[in-house]
């Protein structure tokens, strides 16, 4: 396993992450899921991402009981704060104060651990102001319950201004969560840039489109029985990609996987590696064989000429719209 320095920060990650987003808790059973974590700690991951909203604050229960007696020092564990949770009262979504120490205090109590290394605004919240969010990120910080303060899926604008206000309240304002693949490259417009300027890491989650490109979907063929695009929790986030002009381009990526001796799911993600501003990419698996075969991304290089092969490829089906960075929908609140 590679690492790489989180934004211009000290903090050292593994190159390749583990997430929980649509397994742990809810896709697979628990005892499957610790089988997932233990492969990636045995594969040399030390970096792992969940969050709270996760299967209802399932999955940070099984994250933290699968890594309970490994050497906290030794891990990087990333959580998130925003969307709601619980019962779905007025105050369990946001990023008001109320919410953010509420929801690290019981984050904290599911992974069993006094600190997070790293805790994410899980999307920019339209409904508080900015100034309430960030000082309360900062006494998050300053109470030594995290380390540093990141952010998912916010714009370029968001993180100036973001940035702006950590700077002022000298906090750590280290990385960002956006979606990032083959297909889905809205960040590099406008996200990379600021967040290069900024010193900001990615932290990029579906580097395989959420199993579009390990070329298991066929196009003009039923989706595999099983598979994220049958489950009803997973298939609302994979359907976009199931069309047969993008399953078809995806099927001739093979061949370059073939002449680069990678699978294509870890030409996938080496891919997203290749982008100097990603300090990481995560992985998900509902079986501990998928972790083992995807991190044989790490440390993979590939040249110039199959990068532009692969966007030559792609073609027309890549999404790059700058205007789809976020995919915030208005805030749901009880009432509103």
């Amino acid at each position: 396993m590679d690492f790489r320095y989180l934004g211009n920060s000290g903090l050292k990650v593994s190159e390749i992450s583990y997430g929980n987003w649509l397994t742990h808790g809810s896709q697979v059973e628990n005892d499957q899921a610790k089988a997932c974590v233990r492969a990636a700690l045995d594969a040399g991951i030390t970096t792992f991402d969940t969050a709270d909203v996760y299967a209802n604050t399932k999955a940070e229960v099984v994250l933290g009981e699968a890594l309970e007696g490994e050497r906290r020092e030794s891990l990087e564990i990333l959580t998130k704060v925003y969307w709601p949770t619980g019962p779905g009262g007025p105050n369990d979504v946001g990023l008001s104060r109320k919410h953010i120490h509420e929801s690290i205090n019981g984050s904290l109590k599911r992974l069993k651990t006094d600190y997070v290394d790293v805790y994410q605004a899980h999307r920019f919240d339209t409904e508080t102001p900015l100034e309430e969010t960030m000082e309360a990120f900062a006494d998050v910080v300053r109470a030594g319950k995290a380390l540093y303060i990141g952010v998912s899926e916010w714009t370029a604008e968001q993180l100036q201004e973001g940035h702006r206000l950590a700077r002022e309240l000298r906090i750590p304002f280290v990385s960002n969560q956006p979606q990032y693949s083959m297909l889905w490259r809205v960040i590099e417009a406008e996200v990379v840039p600021a967040s290069e300027e900024l010193g900001i890491g990615q932290v990029v989650f579906s580097p395989i489109a959420q199993g579009v490109l390990t070329g298991k979907y066929l196009p003009g063929q039923q989706p595999p029985e099983g598979s994220r695009a049958t489950d009803e929790n997973g298939s609302n986030f994979v359907k976009r990609f199931l069309t047969d002009d993008v399953l078809t381009r995806v099927q001739e990526l093979k061949p370059l996987a073939d002449e680069a001796g990678l699978s294509l799911a870890q030409l996938a993600v080496a891919w997203v590696l290749q982008n100097p501003n990603v300090s990481s990419a995560i992985i998900g698996a509902s079986r501990p064989e998928q972790v083992v075969e995807n991190v044989k991304a790490a440390g993979v290089r590939l040249e110039e000429s199959l990068l532009k092969r692969i966007d030559e490829t792609l073609g027309s089906i890549v999404e790059r719209d700058p205007a789809k960075t976020t995919q915030n929908a208005p805030q749901t609140r009880p009432g509103s």
